[in-house]
């Protein structure tokens, strides 16, 4: 039996184990869920208040309540575009400036980290919204960017303490400035290294940007709430739970975008150091003893 590096393999009993515990805990969900729906029909919740999609009252359209979805999703949607490239564009700045080798630079870009990773994101949101006078939308990308920053900055600057120290000492034998061994050599190896993390962090940047309807601005989480404003309270959960479907659809696609772009830069990755250290027949060197 073959084994792993860290521990054997499960043999036949375990493995029985492993699968009547599985499925002990799946009738167990199974079980609850039923429990919920039954508690969710007796409250009333499956009544005629989901024709909000379909049929909704006050001389509305389905159209409108998708329309109006719809919008807020594109709303939530282009906050994260356009926060999530500037705050990773800002995290590699400040994790560069992080770990560099003067404390003039490295201390005050530490305290700066410290300070955005410490301070809520809806505190900045309104910060951007109430002392610079920016828009609803530049206030939720102003938060977001500032605090996802400092938090991929952090994920960075982990990533570039766990490659070994003999790769700086390489570039600078190879003539190499700091600059250069940091874009050359370091950064693409962090990336692929942390790509899941930094992927998990745009997840929550995403899932942040909910935080907007506070500060007014039209998000998906907003249009839900306008939604059942204006229709009454009964309609209320339906909204939410199409709303939540939406949000669980959107992040798990993301989820799997990124597994798909961590397995393609790997196998690249993979074969690069396959191309590097294989050499053909005829450039390998000849024996010594040979004329």
């Amino acid at each position: 039996m073959s084994k792993s590096v860290l521990y054997d393999e499960p043999g036949p009993k375990t493995l029985r184990l492993e699968r009547n515990a599985s499925i002990a805990v799946g009738a167990l969900i199974a079980v609850g869920l039923v429990f919920v729906i039954i508690g969710m029909a007796g409250r009333g919740l499956f009544d005629d208040r989901w024709l909000v999609f379909t049929d909704p009252p006050k001389g509305q359209t389905a159209g409108d309540v998708w329309g109006s979805l719809g919008r807020g999703l594109r709303a939530t949607l282009t906050a994260a575009a356009v926060a999530a490239p500037v705050a990773f564009a800002l995290a590699f700045l400040l994790a560069i400036l992080r770990t560099s080798g003067s404390r003039w630079v490295s201390r005050p870009v530490t305290w700066l980290i410290e300070f955005l990773r410490g301070m809520p994101v809806l505190l900045m949101m309104f910060f951007g919204l109430l002392a610079f006078g920016l828009s609803a939308f530049a206030a939720v990308a102003f938060g977001l960017i500032l605090y996802n920053s400092a938090i991929m900055a952090e994920i960075l600057r982990a990533g570039l303490a766990a490659l070994p120290k003999g790769q700086v000492e390489a570039g600078t034998a190879l003539g190499l400035t700091r600059w250069q061994t940091m874009r050359l050599i370091q950064l693409p190896q962090v990336v692929r290294l942390m790509l899941p993390s930094l992927i998990s962090q745009l997840v929550v940047l995403l899932k942040d940007s909910s935080l907007g309807f506070i500060v007014g601005y039209p998000e998906l989480l907003r249009t839900m709430q306008l939604n059942y404003s204006f229709f009454g309270d009964k309609y209320r959960f339906p909204l939410f739970v199409v709303v939540l479907i939406i949000y669980l659809a959107v992040n798990i696609t993301l989820t799997r975008v990124a597994i798909l772009v961590e397995r393609r830069l790997g196998a690249r990755g993979q074969s690069g150091r396959v191309a590097t250290t294989a050499l053909p027949p005829e450039a390998e060197p000849e024996p010594l003893g040979r004329a």
